[in-house]
């Protein structure tokens, strides 16, 4: 029985997102950039849960990762003969070199780890509120030195001419990468470990554990997985600028956090597909849509104010989220049943 449930808590998560890449396959270019949008949503989400999840210490700078990673992938893998000429200002050694699509999407899981190593160091010792801030801060001065360093990046322009790279198959499998990662860590004696320090710090440090250095740990990993599923973005869109991974899909992505379930790989695989889905017909909506003969067409901004009002509810009517915080067993299934 729970040989049976440990597989279940990786095959359904998985088995959601493969479903979701075999729909992409079968439908319109248009509707398909909807279905690649929630799987690479699905591997952000899952990086977060990496860190928030395990150690229940709740980060606003998560984003700032898949904002590195994201430029580490474009401008390295903007052909040559293109990046000399659009962008110019670059450092010699990142505008006379380009990498292939696979290699890119290592180099963002590597300057994502590296950047939430460095960071982490004196941020792991925070707790709370003060946490909160402080990974806060971390995105403000991401997102400053992106926007302005131009010897690293298009600077305030928009980074375009980026190889077109994540269709069904990639995004499925960067997903897939995403909660194998997760999954293998939040078993591991390290995610354990820090999961008992989530629930009692005193009594872990009572009992000799470091709860700077597991906190450390989950954030790097969580920064390599973010800058992975940044490399996916960016190959996703084939353009990106730096408001694309600031704000906005920082709220965004802890909404479906939040939704989903906080403290359960189920939970975030769960609530970035849901979340995603309404996020994408409301903003279709914004523009008209016809639904079964009707058309439905509501003002511009609904579907943040929209999605801020399903957080709040979850928040209030539940807050362990739409899965009670619990990852997918035969014990659970039964109880919702």
């Amino acid at each position: 029985m729970r040989r049976a449930d440990l597989s279940l808590q990786v095959a359904v998560p998985a088995l959601l997102v493969v479903a979701v890449g075999f729909v992409a396959t079968t439908v319109s270019p248009e509707t398909e950039i909807y279905f690649l949008n929630a799987l690479v949503n699905v591997a952000i989400v899952v990086a977060l849960y990496v860190f928030i999840g395990n150690s229940g210490v709740l980060s606003f700078g998560q984003i700032s990762f898949v904002a590195v990673g994201a430029f580490a992938a474009g401008v390295m893998s903007v052909p040559q003969e293109s990046k000399q000429g659009v962008l110019p200002q670059l450092y010699p050694l990142l505008r006379d070199h380009t990498i292939g699509n696979v290699a890119s999407l290592l180099l963002a899981a590597v300057v994502g780890g590296a950047f939430a190593f460095v960071a982490g160091l004196p941020l792991m010792r925070l707790s709370g509120l003060a946490a909160g801030i402080a990974t806060f801060a971390v995105l403000e001065i991401t997102h400053n030195v992106l926007q302005q360093w131009t010897g690293i990046g298009p600077g305030p322009t928009t980074l375009s001419l980026v190889p077109e790279t994540t269709g069904p198959f990639q995004a499925t499998v960067g997903a897939l990468i995403a909660i194998a990662v997760a999954f293998a860590y939040q078993r591991s004696r390290f995610g354990r470990v820090l999961r008992a320090s989530r629930e009692d710090p005193a009594a872990a440090q009572g009992i000799g554990v470091s709860v700077h250095r597991q906190r450390l740990w989950a954030f790097t990993l969580s920064g390599a997985l973010a800058g992975f599923a940044g490399g996916l973005l960016v190959h996703f869109f084939g353009s990106i600028t730096t408001e694309q991974v600031y704000l906005e899909l920082t709220f965004l992505t802890l909404a479906m956090l939040v939704f989903g379930g906080m403290t359960s790989l189920f939970g975030a695989v769960v609530g970035a597909l849901v979340v995603s889905g309404m996020d994408s017909f409301l903003s279709r909506s914004e523009d008209g849509i016809k639904v079964l003969g009707v058309t439905i067409d509501v003002p511009q901004g609904t579907r943040l104010i929209f999605l801020g009002a399903i957080m709040a509810l979850v928040l209030i009517l539940r807050p362990s989220g739409i899965t009670g915080g619990r990852e997918f067993s035969l014990a659970w299934l039964q109880r919702r049943r």
